[in-house]
Order: structure tokens, then sequence, then C-alpha cells
């Protein structure tokens, strides 16, 4: 097994995961050149993609992801709507439906929402009202401070949320991660955490991705970021075993080729695969995973190898390990697609049973090799149905707390116009009566008209086939995920 040392990679080692984030800071490496050039495009001649990305820079491209039409996408919604108002019962009593609707892809606008659900990230909040913002409000280990703010320009730096330097993108970044710093000092930062913390924020407000943070880095890959990184090792021993189930021929080729799992996969498990496929699928990777925990992160590794190197014709151009590294470095982008990934993600019979399994096999293994772990992680959980069981949830942890509240324009009347309201209502209410009386037909003006865009907590549920009155958008913006 290779061996690395302090919280970082062995440079030999991890150069698929420090080389790709230079390569996406170096302006020689890119054609849209420095941070300050972007900023000076991007409201002129450069335009987003509807993930926020500048120019397609992360492989987006409209044959990569499924359109899903808007009257679908509101149905969608609304069965959503209803599962987050209760959710305990949801999960407790149907998560093989909430497991389904996960794995056809969570709606835009309610993603950021139902990924803090599943990952426990929302009871773990209303446990620790204030927590997060007393850690924000602390300067921070000047080490890891140092560290921070020298890698924020690195991440999605073509993402209009990171493109510029200082900008609130970066700040809650930093805030995420720092604050992390102080959450658990013990384990401190590693640059692999910073992909993890902008793809959440990408989703959901600052106090929320730290504590989707928590979770992920505790629950769904824990050790993965500790000093000495003991866990990612353990686990690329674990998907290589694993590979010889799924692809013999590739297994074969990898192992006579003296290829060490490190080399290949580090990136790919440490980033939960944001900097390696299609925006498009990257969104459905994590619906899932963090829907069913770190066995989609296992499906997808072995679909990509067994795609790559899983045929006589394909490892024709593969006769050594530096040919191998590079077809692993660039995977055919057909394989990354939305459709087809999903689909062999679901079809590869690899459950959680498996992954314990080979664990407790590695654990042994590394034991008799490398003697006991010097990291104790806690143990993984797979999936959001065993974090819930784990720490079960009350109601009051659950409940939605909207972050956007806005007033009726009538709620705000001065306080001379209060008695002229009162007398109105008490004018309006008699007149009511009467109409009830001598079954009258109501006047426009008193008919009740029914709100089309409820708040989570109102008791009706959201109609799901009913277009919205002069649109036929969905709730949300398909081009964007929201705060909703």
């Amino acid at each position: 097994m290779a061996r690395i040392q302090g919280n970082g990679l062995q440079s030999a080692e991890s150069r698929s995961l420090r080389g790709t984030r230079e390569s996406l800071a170096d302006p020689d490496n890119s054609s849209l050149g420095s941070d300050s050039e972007i900023n000076g495009f991007a409201n002129t001649e450069r335009q987003a993609d509807k993930y926020g990305f500048i120019g397609g820079a992360q492989k987006y491209s409209g044959e990569s992801a499924q359109d899903v039409p808007p009257e679908v996408l509101r149905q969608r919604e609304g069965k959503w709507l209803e599962m987050l108002n209760s959710w305990d019962k949801w999960m407790a009593k149907r998560h093989k439906k909430v497991k389904l609707r996960c794995q056809k892809g969570i709606p835009p606008s309610l993603r950021g929402r139902a990924w803090l659900y599943l990952s426990g990230g929302k009871v773990k909040k209303e446990q620790n009202q204030g927590k997060f913002r007393e850690l924000d409000s602390q300067p921070g280990d000047p080490k890891w401070v140092d560290v921070i703010e020298r890698d924020l320009h690195r991440q999605f730096p073509f993402h209009e949320m990171f493109m510029a330097r200082g900008g609130h993108g970066q700040k809650d970044l930093f805030s995420v991660l720092k604050a992390y710093t102080l959450y658990r000092p013990e384990e401190g930062y590693c640059q692999a955490q910073a992909p993890i913390a902008a793809v959440l924020l990408m989703h959901m407000p600052v106090e929320d991705a730290f504590w989707g943070l928590v979770q992920i880095c505790e629950k769904y890959l824990p050790g993965y970021y500790s000093t000495g990184l003991e866990a990612i090792q353990l686990d690329g021993e674990i998907l290589f075993a694993l590979l010889r189930r799924v692809s013999p021929l590739a297994y074969r080729h990898l192992k006579k080729h003296k290829m060490e799992p490190i080399l290949y996969m580090t990136e790919w498990f440490m980033c939960a695969f944001s900097r390696t496929l299609p925006w498009a699928s990257v969104l459905r990777v994590w619906d899932m995973f963090l829907c069913e925990g770190v066995k989609i992160i296992f499906r997808v590794g072995l679909v990509l190898l067994k795609c790559m190197l899983g045929s006589q014709e394909k490892l024709k151009t593969c006769q050594g390990q530096y040919e191998t590294m590079e077809r692993l470095r660039a995977i055919d982008v057909r394989y990354m697609q939305e459709g087809f990934l999903v689909r062999e993600v679901l079809e590869l019979p690899i459950s959680e049973r498996d992954v314990e399994k080979e664990h407790h096999a590695q654990l042994r293994r590394w034991k008799e090799t490398h003697g006991e772990l010097h990291c104790k992680s806690p143990p993984r959980m797979h999936g959001a149905k065993a974090i819930m069981a784990a720490e079960p949830p009350s109601r009051q942890d659950l409940r939605q707390r909207p972050t956007i509240i806005v007033e009726s324009p009538l709620a705000q009347t001065s306080p001379a116009s209060t008695a002229t309201d009162s007398t109105r209502k008490e004018e309006e209410e008699k007149g009511r009566k009467k109409s009830q009386k001598g079954n009258l037909k109501k006047t426009p003006s008193m008919e009740k008209i029914a709100n089309p865009y409820p708040l989570p907590s109102d008791p009706q549920p959201l109609l799901k086939d009913t277009p919205l009155q002069g649109s036929n958008q969905s709730l949300s913006s398909t081009e964007q995920d929201t705060y909703l």
C-alpha cells in the first residue's frame, strides 16, 4: 500500500486530485484566462449554462443531460413538498418510495432542502442552534485559515458563484471551511473538502451547507479527510476487490500493472465525483448518494472502470501503467452521460452488505500488513434511513423554516387606518351574512381566490396537475436551483 503523510496527499500519488485543481486555476491551461478576465466576460460575451457554469466548463452539453417536461417537474415538486412536510413518517413507512424518487432525480427547486433532510443536516442544525454563528465569528487557526484562503479560487472557478475573488461565493466557502476546522480541530482542513462544500453552497444557504458538510464528513465518508487518509486507502482496496466481481478483465489488467487504487480513485471518492462528471450527472449521483449512502460512490467508480477497461478491444491501447492512467483521466463522455450512467449505477448488483463484508475483510488484511488504524473514525452510515435511525429526530427538528418570507401588503397598515379597516371588516361581515341568507351569488370582490403558491406549512396539498395562472412553467425555475 502506498504511504501517505500529513493531511495532504503524497504528490506522486495524488497528482489527479491536486493536478485537476491546479489546471482549473492555472490561466495558462484555460481558454477563458484569469479570474478578472472571466468576470469581464460574465455579463457581456460569456453566458452561463443552466447550472451556472461559464463556457460549458463542467462538460455540460445538451446531450449529456435529460430535460424533464415542466408538467412532470411540477408533479414531482408537489410530491416532494408532501414528503418534506411529513419527513419522519415517509422515512419510517415509505422509505422505498423516497429512494425511488431520489433515483428519478430531485426537482431543482427543492434539491437543497431535500439534501439537507436526507443527510440529517436539518436535524443537526436544529439541535445546535447558534453553533455555526458562534464558529463563524471566531478568527480560526491561522494555519488552516491561510491554507483555505489560498484554495478558494480553485473551486469551480468557472461557476458564476465562485468566479469573483472575494465574492459572496468565496466568502461563504471560506466561512464553511473555517467553521469546520473549529468544529473538528483534530481533523482540520483537507483540500478535498472544498469542492464538497462548494457543491452544497450552490444549493443552500451557508449555515445549511456547513451542517451538510459535517454530515458528509462524519456519516457518509468518515475518516476520508483525516491525517494520513487511511479511510480512503481502505476504500480503494474495497473498490478493487469489488471490481473482481464486476469486471474480472479490468481487475486483472490493473493488478498486472500493479496500479494501486489510490492512483485513480482518490479524487473520485474524496470529491464524490463532483470534479469528474458532467454537472447533470453530478447532481443525479448526489441525489442517490445522500439517500442511499456510499455504495452509490462505489457503483459509479465500478461502472467507469468497467466501461473504460472492461474489454480486450479497449485494453489494446493500454500497454502499461502510464497509458492506463491516461485513459482513466480522460473518461469517454458517453459513459458519463446522465441517462447512461444512472441506469448502469442502478443495475449494478452492489449492496450495503457487499460493501460492509468487503470492508471487514480488507480491515483484517490492513491490520496484518499495517497494524492498527491510526485514525479511529466513527462508523459509516449507509444513507438517510440509517442516519435517522441512529439519531431519531423530533417533529420540532424536522419543522420547515422558510428562509424567505414575503408579507402581504394588506398586512402593512398604519395606525391611522386601523379604525377604518375595522369598520370595513364589520360591514363586509354583515354583507356576507345577508348574502348567505338570501342565497345570493357572491360578488367578485368577496370571492376567495386560491393561493397557487401555498407555503410548505399549509395543510392543503399542492395541486399537481393544475397549470399555474398565465404560465406553463414549474413552481420553480427549471434553469437553476434555488433556496426555496
